[in-house]
């Protein structure tokens, strides 16, 4: 028994990406990705990239800061995190200082509130083991170990 592929048209795969970049914003990885799983020819995957990108369907700027705004409000992650995951999808070093300017104002504050609720959650009585939990959390969520370290000493002092 042979298996079918489903082709499309070059029409046909543009409408789809249209719908697939209004769910949600997407980087040009993403659409390059699932272009190439519908089976799209190099000539077809560039015009429809040109095409979404110049309808406007298709912004690496915009997705940037969507992505760092909403990584970082929602999931508390930091820079560094951030960062990594923009990185991993091909986005320029300018697109990610914008993104990173999208959560300057809240960054601080937003930090200090997810590290003292952490602590608040840890009932370690050694100090040294308490602070690694603090620590180890807080730099899996993708912040700054300087800034981490200094969080965890003052939040979990000497007697």
């Amino acid at each position: 028994m042979e298996e079918t592929v489903k082709t499309y048209t070059v029409a046909e795969a543009k409408e789809r990406m249209e719908r697939y970049c209004n769910y949600q914003e997407r980087c040009h990885k993403e659409v390059l990705q699932k272009l190439r799983q519908m089976r799209m020819i190099p000539e077809a995957i560039e015009l429809i990239i040109a095409t979404l990108i110049q309808e406007n369907y298709l912004n690496e700027e915009r997705f940037a800061r969507s992505f760092a705004r909403g990584k970082f409000l929602y999931k508390k992650w930091g820079k560094v995190r951030i960062i990594r995951e923009l990185k991993f999808r091909e986005i320029s070093p300018y697109n990610i200082e914008c993104a990173m300017q999208e959560i300057e104002d809240e960054y601080e504050e937003a930090f200090d509130a997810l590290a003292q609720k952490k602590a608040d959650t840890i009932t370690e009585k050694n100090i040294q083991k308490a602070r690694r939990k603090l620590a180890d959390y807080l730099l899996y969520k993708g912040w700054e170990s300087q800034k981490v370290y200094r969080k965890a000493v003052e939040l979990f002092p000497y007697d």
